[in-house]
């Protein structure tokens, strides 16, 4: 696999004082300061405000006549919190030793997953379990079901080549990433380094370069090359607004992938690698720091990656699931 490990740790120069490790000369618990210091942090460094039309300014304005410094550390905390989730992305945090600021982007769409429906209409009690992968025959056997609910950084080749061999007989896969909030990366390449079996260009990458909202890197290229046992049948991915990070990465590469199917709802989005450092009062926040573009070099995928198939659950019928029925059928079809 070409260029991963240069994606994952692509981070610039400029970023490199940003530690949480503070300078002392820069401590304070001034309110002013610290969201004048956290606000020009973002403006400088956020990677989305052009693709989500955001006027940073303009939340300034909103945001900054509400700071006073009789406010209490709470107060002040949730002020920070909600001018962060003005960027609508889950990779935006403000941290302190009290809470935790976090946007929410699965509550922008209805719930689309439920696991014990799954559990009690679709999967056989002794199911399988594979590292993190949960798996079994369905359809009659027809299908291989693979539930992968978190990037945990431990997929490896052997639980890849164990279920693809268990199910090379079927007419096809069902991969269902469903409120899968991302994790480890590489997890991502290793499932996919099994659907290709030539090197295959997955999408692109640049990080912020400069203060300005438009200063990035040169633009470099993802690949993933195959890797043991190959599954060139038809694979349903299926996801929703709880796909997120990770799991979007892996959203946006099937799109490169001619046997792979993406269902369900458009994901959350998370495309951007999030990097961040400490405010000047001990707090410490991270956001979105560089963007990952589609095969036509758009970064528009950011606001959730778009299906090939659209279906939602209908919550009177609570014996089915409305997209693993879609997904058989377009397997079967």
């Amino acid at each position: 696999m070409k260029n991963i490990i240069k994606y994952i740790f692509l981070i610039p120069v400029f970023f490199s004082c940003n530690k949480l490790i503070f300078n002392d000369d820069l401590e304070t618990q001034s309110k002013h300061e610290n969201f004048n210091y956290l606000w020009d942090q973002a403006n400088e460094k956020y990677a989305y405000f052009e693709v989500k039309n955001i006027d940073w300014d303009s939340i300034k304005t909103v945001y900054e006549p509400q700071v006073n410094e009789e406010m209490s550390d709470d107060a002040f905390f949730t002020l920070l919190g909600n001018m962060l989730s003005e960027l609508k992305d889950d990779h935006t945090n403000l941290v302190s030793d009290f809470n935790v600021s976090r946007f929410g982007v699965k509550y922008d769409a209805q719930d689309n997953f439920d696991w014990r429906l799954i559990e009690d209409n679709y999967l056989p009690r002794n199911y399988y379990t594979s590292g993190s992968f949960q798996h079994s025959f369905i359809d009659n056997g027809n299908i291989g079901y693979i539930r992968f609910a978190e990037f945990t950084g431990k997929v490896t080749h052997d639980n890849m080549n164990f279920m693809l061999d268990r199910y090379k007989n079927t007419k096809g896969l069902i991969i269902d990433l469903r409120e899968n909030g991302g994790g480890v990366i590489n997890d991502a390449f290793t499932i996919l380094s099994h659907f290709v079996d030539k090197e295959t260009l997955l999408f692109y990458s640049r990080a912020k370069a400069g203060p300005g909202h438009d200063e990035f890197t040169e633009i470099e290229p993802t690949r993933v090359s195959p890797s043991g046992t190959y599954y060139g049948k038809k694979v349903i991915v299926l996801v929703d607004r709880g796909t997120f990070s990770a799991g979007s990465f892996t959203s946006l590469a099937t799109k490169a992938i001619p046997n792979m199917i993406l269902m369900g709802d458009t994901t959350g989005g998370g495309l951007g690698l999030p990097n961040g450092g400490q405010l000047p009062n001990g707090w410490t926040y991270r956001f979105s720091i560089s963007q990952t573009l589609n095969l036509q070099k758009s970064p528009e995928f950011e606001q959730g990656v778009p299906v090939e198939i659209s279906v939602n659950m209908n919550w009177d019928n609570k014996n089915t699931d409305e997209i693993i029925e879609r997904a058989i059928l377009e397997i079967n079809k």
